[in-house]
């Protein structure tokens, strides 16, 4: 299974960083998606698993591409949509899409392209790729609720606390925790934020034993003071960020879609791209891009070096991304040919059948010389002659009376048989 947790300098060696994008920039980025995809899944009444797997799936894929390759608003929906399936509460693609051209402005539904659902469609082909097939995520609400459980104390008082720890969660979907820490890890942390704010003191709890120190080392042993503290200021950087953003607002420009997207350039460390002249560079930052690795055999001869999370992605003949789902053009296969129906020209057959073999060879017949085989008719039979009638019959065959019996050869009238006295 692959592994799922980075280091801070992990975090900032992401392509979307070695492309130029700044860090706080793409941490930007990865809130307004995962914020988006909170509110597109309410509207559409998503529960809030559906909602943090998809978001889940957002943070991984930036790991392995850029945000100047596919746009965040439409990789969003894509694992808004994808997620619906693994958590089985689907909903249909037309509907994503229609409920996010409600939520978002004509400038940013400009990268969804002249087909949005071809494009989320296809886009969620190369998902499944980058996250490796590991469809299933485990999330901080069922250990958070399995440890509430366990506190003793004033229940109104708890109910608060673990009310604001649930908040927290949700909140802590916009940030890169998930991408740090394992759920029961934030979980703990975000727990014990709730309850410093909330003034709830976790002081005893079903299950303790001497050696418990705290009530998380019930739980989870080996976690320091250190470490929940950085999750929490992650967390609480995520407010003051906020209120910085409302004061300045900033409109990304329009990003064209991954379809429209040209050949990427070679990526480069920072070295060799500090050493770039300046208008290539600027060139460079301006070309969407198509970072997708992909198991299919693609045309394109460009080769690029996609360098993040601490591993190389090599990307041989990169293509934009309608070829991932045309790379056999239906259209111009023959038709298939409809069974007894005779019509059609020759070589009409399926594609995965092999054609018919060719009739054999019309060989003429040698003309027959033998005897006839038809025998020659009897004598009495006399064919456009008069009639011949049969010969007579034999003395002593005629009934007493003769002339009118059975065997009258003349055609007489049947004459019932006399009684002999």
């Amino acid at each position: 299974m692959p592994c799922w947790y980075y280091d801070k300098k992990e975090l900032r060696e992401t392509p979307s960083i070695l492309e130029g994008i700044s860090f706080e920039t793409e941490r930007r980025y990865r809130k307004e998606g995962a914020r988006f995809i909170m509110e597109c899944g309410t509207k559409m009444g998503l529960g809030h698993n559906t909602m943090a797997t998809g978001v889940v799936y957002f943070h991984r894929f930036y790991m392995f591409h850029s945000f100047k390759c596919f746009p965040r608003y439409l990789t969003a929906c894509c694992c808004l949509f994808f997620a619906g399936k693994v958590e089985e509460t689907p909903k249909k693609c037309r509907d994503i899409i229609k409920t996010a051209r409600g939520i978002l402005s004509d400038n940013y539904f400009y990268s969804f392209g002249e087909d949005p659902k071809e494009e989320v469609m296809t886009l969620e082909r190369i998902l499944l790729q980058t996250i490796k097939f590991d469809l299933q995520v485990e999330h901080p609400y069922t250990f958070l609720l399995k440890y509430a459980k366990c506190f003793k104390g004033d229940q109104q008082k708890l109910q608060k606390m673990v009310q604001m720890a649930w908040n927290f969660v949700n909140d802590s979907l916009s940030t890169v925790v998930c991408l740090q820490w394992e759920p029961e890890i934030i979980a703990v942390a975000l727990i014990h934020l709730a309850s410093k704010l909330s003034k709830f003191t976790v002081q005893d709890w079903e299950g303790r034993q001497p050696h418990h120190q705290r009530w998380w080392d019930m739980f989870v042993s080996d976690v320091t003071m250190e470490i929940l503290e950085d999750i929490c200021h992650q967390v609480l950087d995520l407010y003051q960020s906020s209120q910085k953003e409302s004061q300045h607002p900033s409109n990304s420009p329009p990003q064209k879609p991954p379809s429209r997207a040209d050949s990427p350039p070679t990526i480069q460390n920072n070295s060799n791209q500090q050493q770039m002249p300046q208008q290539q560079q600027s060139q460079q930052q301006q070309l969407p891009q198509q970072l997708a690795t992909s198991a299919v055999p693609l045309t394109s001869a460009s080769t690029s070096t996609c360098t993040g999370n601490g591993s190389h992605v090599d990307l041989n003949n990169i293509q934009n991304i309608k070829s991932l789902a045309n790379v056999m053009n239906h259209d111009a296969l023959p038709p298939i040919p409809t069974v007894g129906s005779g019509s059609g020209p020759p070589g009409n057959y399926h594609l995965y059948h092999p054609p018919p073999p060719p009739p054999p060879p019309v060989v003429p017949l040698p003309p027959y010389t033998g005897p006839p085989s038809w025998a020659p008719p009897p004598q009495h039979y006399n064919a456009g002659g008069p009639v011949v009638p049969p010969p007579p019959m034999p003395p002593g065959m005629n009934p007493p009376g003769g002339g009118g019996g059975y065997y009258n050869a003349g055609g007489g009238r049947h004459q019932p048989p006399q009684r002999y006295q």
